[in-house]
C-alpha cells in the first residue's frame, strides 16, 4: 500500500484539500489499508482507493468494508463510488479502478 499526499496549495477561502489517495495492491493486507481508510476519513471525509488488477481490487474491496465497522461506532457511514481510471505505469497505460470512499 502506498500513500501520497500533498498539502493544500491554495490559501483561497473555500478551498479544498486534494484528495488523499491509497494504492493498493495484491499483496496489501486489508486490515492496514482499512486502518488507512479509517483514518483519512475520519479527518477529511473523503478518501479515493486506487487498485489495478483482480487481486488488488479484491483486497481493495475488504478494506473498505472493514473501515466500515472502524468508523460507524463514531456515526459514520461509508459509501463507495466505484469507476475507472488510466494510469500510466513504467510509460504503459493500464485501465484500474478506483473507489471514492466518503461519508454518506
Amino acid at each position: 500500500m502506498s500513500t501520497y499526499y500533498s498539502p493544500p496549495s491554495s490559501d483561497a477561502p473555500g478551498a479544498t484539500s486534494p484528495l488523499e489517495i491509497l494504492k493498493v495492491s495484491a499483496t496489501s493486507k486489508p486490515v492496514a489499508v482499512a486502518g488507512a481508510i479509517a483514518g483519512v476519513v475520519r479527518t477529511q471525509k473523503k478518501v479515493e482507493v486506487q487498485a489495478i488488477g483482480a487481486g488488488a481490487i479484491n483486497q481493495a474491496i475488504k478494506a473498505i468494508a472493514i473501515s466500515r465497522g472502524y468508523v460507524a461506532p463514531g456515526g459514520l457511514d461509508l459509501v463507495c463510488i466505484p469507476s475507472f481510471i488510466d494510469i500510466s505505469i513504467d510509460g504503459e497505460e493500464r485501465t484500474g479502478i478506483r473507489l471514492v470512499v466518503e461519508v454518506r
